[in-house]
């Protein structure tokens, strides 16, 4: 693919990162965003709340304030306008609670309906946070629990009824807001968001090919209630099984490690949590920060010198 340049263009294709940012001037930066999927619950509001929160989430990862959104909507003749009205209604509702509007949008006519937001927020060029900044000594938080696609995989199977799926819908429709306010004031090196590539995935974006590895302990990791035991049963989406052949040899695992634990690491996030890397002492204060307001908040492991992924 042609490649575009401009001094003006902060982060854009030459790294794995959530949104781009361009310059605009010495003090403010644009970053953007895109993102929209098919739904993953029955209740079209819902619908719209997780899909705007999957999309504003990115804006969160580079340290950005969101500011302005425009609807995507594809949908079929057979979905009525009151359903349409609702996921709209859902995406509002979030757009609004991270304190920015939506402006318009665009509509098409598709078999499946699909929904998200292109989104547009400012930061100083000298605030931006990218997945690949973080030093080694750092320690790796991350924000929400895991197991939303195995959640959902299960609801779709009938195997939980819709008040198990509670927490997990919960989990989606949460901004990742004041996780990155909390933040915002501590020496992050490095932020990215878990979605599609799961834990593991997004966590090898962050060190990379060069000598930076990470360890995550996986007796830390934070579960969304009944995820393990999904697992067990076997409830993985396919995705799980497309990530865990991405990250191969590039992760390595204890045999103590169960076989659960390595599919919810690789299993597809849908508005998952951020995942900060900084200084060991910075991170402990940060931890107690967060889980005033996030309990589920946790150290998770940390970057040490080394390549690939080590999961004790």
């Amino acid at each position: 693919m042609p490649k575009f340049t401009d001094k003006n263009l902060i982060v854009g294709f030459d790294s794995s990162d959530d949104a781009c940012v361009y310059r605009i001037n010495d003090d403010l930066a644009l970053v953007q965003t895109v993102d929209f999927f098919p739904p993953m619950v029955d209740d079209p509001y819902l619908f719209g709340q997780i899909a705007a929160a999957n999309a504003l989430s990115d804006i969160y990862a580079m340290g950005a304030r969101p500011v302005i959104a425009m609807n995507l909507l594809c949908f079929p003749n057979c979905l009525s306008p009151e359903e349409v009205g609702r996921i709209l209604e859902g995406g509002y509702s979030k757009v609004a609670e991270a304190g920015a509007i939506i402006a318009g949008g665009h509509s098409i006519s598709d078999p499946e309906p699909k929904y998200g937001l292109c989104v547009s927020g400012f930061i100083a060029p000298d605030k931006i946070l990218t997945n690949n900044g973080a030093q080694i000594g750092d320690k790796i938080i991350l924000t929400k629990p895991l197991g939303s696609g195995i959640m959902v995989t299960a609801a779709k199977g009938e195997l939980i009824d819709a008040d198990s799926l509670k927490p997990t819908i919960e989990v989606m429709a949460t901004l990742n807001r004041r996780a990155a306010e909390i933040a915002a004031p501590y020496p992050l090196h490095a932020c990215t968001d878990v979605t599609g590539f799961g834990l593991l995935g997004h966590a090898l974006e962050m060190v990379g090919d060069n000598d930076k590895g990470m360890i995550i302990d996986s007796s830390s990791l934070p579960l969304i209630d009944g995820a393990y035991e999904m697992a067990e049963m076997g409830l993985v989406p396919a995705g799980a099984y497309t990530n865990r052949n991405y990250v191969g040899e590039r992760a390595r695992f204890n045999d103590a490690v169960p076989l659960p634990i390595i599919d919810i690491l690789c299993d597809p996030q849908t508005s998952g949590g951020l995942l900060f890397a900084l200084p060991g002492k910075e991170a402990d204060a940060l931890l107690a920060d967060l889980q005033k307001e996030i309990p589920a908040a946790r150290i998770i492991g940390e970057i040490v010198a080394g390549q690939g992924i080590e999961v004790k």
